[in-house]
């Protein structure tokens, strides 16, 4: 029942038993309809989401009302707003469901309260946020310097599958070109 998430620790840290309990007990569960936002831009992020079933995306909209795909979570991933999660402040972005999907969600006081009583989580989730920031980097970098084709690429190389599953306007926000554009490419390419 819980195996994706315990595998999920342990690719990080060894728990044990008593730890595994202690850490699921702080941990709810929630299945979310496709298009629900577990976050909206200016609400506190409340929740950290691991991803069990199906896939969220975090976007930003920007003053003309254009939605920038920033990442995608499919299954086994963590999703917040990390800055809002944190420091308690109003989120820039939104997380939004993009299939119907079930996702474990741990607030920041159950979180605290897990590195009090569990400290090796303290390494876990640094280890998350580092993977999370490098991920960022690269993805600002290829934003950058690669072509939208090259983009495309690495979208399906980092997200295997994916493209199947979501709608094509969301990964042409994401690639930051448009659906029409993205379709085009496709074509002329056979990609």
């Amino acid at each position: 029942m819980h195996e994706l998430i315990l595998a999920n620790f342990a690719m990080h840290i060894e728990l044990s038993e008593q730890e595994e309990e202690k850490t699921l007990a702080l941990m709810q569960q929630k299945k979310v309809a496709k298009r629900t936002f577990l976050l909206r831009s200016g609400e506190i992020n409340r929740n950290i989401y691991f991803v069990k079933q199906g896939c969220l995306r975090i976007f930003y909209t920007d003053k003309e009302g254009e939605e920038h795909t920033i990442c995608f979570y499919p299954e086994n991933w963590w999703a917040c707003d990390i800055v809002s999660f944190f420091k308690e402040k109003p989120a820039l972005n939104s997380i939004q469901v993009l299939e119907d999907s079930h996702v474990y969600c741990l607030s920041l006081p159950c979180l605290e309260q897990l590195f009090e009583t569990v400290p090796k989580f303290e390494r876990f989730f640094r280890i998350l946020t580092q993977n999370g920031f490098d991920l960022y980097q690269q993805r600002i970098t290829s934003n950058l310097s690669r072509t939208a084709e090259e983009r495309y690429l690495e979208f399906r190389a980092h997200y295997p599958g994916l493209e199947q599953r979501i709608a094509q306007k969301h990964i042409a926000s994401y690639l930051g070109i448009t659906a029409a554009f993205l379709s085009m490419m496709r074509k002329a390419k056979k990609l």
